[in-house]
């Protein structure tokens, strides 16, 4: 028996004494040759989303390419192993890293003990049977990356995608987010079916600033259920707020950073 949750977390307000690392130190494992983009989204949204310190760590011949899209976040290039990354409160790994990061996403499935975000190709890595994790992973499939967890047809995952989603939640011991209109959040005990969005979202980029977002709410200290759940309302609800200033045919993942803070402000009342 699941639990439908109707109301959405808030942030707390921020005490007049706090300083940055009060609010995690967040790590994004992003970006690839051709998709520095996505590194550079990511890292956009995990700042927009509050974290205290954001670092991006991303292949090197794309270093440069990431650290001049943003001057807030620091920049990491990528060995290779997991011992060498940076020390974080929370991490995400998946937006643009390519299909050869399979061994960097296992090492830190199995390694990193915090709270974790595994997005987009890192998806295809991880291990099946149930995580070990003290804190629950989030994964952030769209329809067809579930469908390729599951081994099922796309069409069969949209005709029951609670049933589904709540069924692999609850046997991976994982928070699944999957993504859509009435993007759905579930634990295997909890659903929460988010009701902000519009189609203007289904353009490419955007997966990328819901994962970053998300990372930064795990970074200030939301448990991963709260984190996925306010990470899809405030999203959606940047891209409604985008969708009203440019429409839906214009709209771009770079609009949706511009209108997250709106959207952080309704997450504060």
């Amino acid at each position: 028996m699941t639990e439908r949750v109707v109301e959405v977390p808030r942030l707390p307000p921020r005490r007049a004494d706090s300083h940055k690392g009060d609010y995690g130190r967040v790590l994004l494992v992003a970006g690839s040759r051709g998709m520095s983009g996505a590194a550079v989204l990511c890292g956009g949204a995990a700042l927009r989303g509050g974290a205290g310190l954001v670092t991006v760590a991303c292949p090197r011949e794309i270093q440069d390419t990431v650290a001049a899209g943003n001057p807030c976040y620091m920049t990491f290039a990528l060995t290779g192993n997991v011992a060498d990354l940076p020390k974080a409160d929370a991490v995400a790994v998946g937006p643009g890293v390519g299909p050869d990061a399979g061994g960097l996403v296992r090492d830190l499935v199995a390694h990193f003990a915090g709270p974790l975000v595994i997005d987009a190709d890192a998806l295809a890595a991880i291990p099946r049977g149930g995580f070990v994790r003290a804190v629950p992973a989030v994964l952030t499939p769209h329809p067809g990356e579930f469908a390729r967890l599951l081994g099922k047809p796309i069409t069969e995952v949209q005709a029951h995608r609670e049933t589904l989603a709540v069924e692999f939640a609850r046997a991976e011991g994982v928070v699944l987010l999957l993504k859509g209109s009435g993007t759905i959040v579930t634990d295997g005990r909890q659903v929460y079916v988010n009701s902000t969005g519009n189609p203007g979202m289904a353009t490419g980029g955007c997966g990328d600033v819901l994962t970053g977002l998300i990372a930064a709410l795990l970074g200030q200290g939301l448990p991963p259920f709260d984190a996925a759940e306010l990470g899809a309302w405030a999203h959606g609800y940047a891209g409604d707020l985008a969708a009203r200033r440019f429409g839906e045919v214009s709209l771009t993942a770079l609009d949706l950073l511009d209108h997250l803070p709106a959207a952080m402000v309704a997450a504060q009342r």
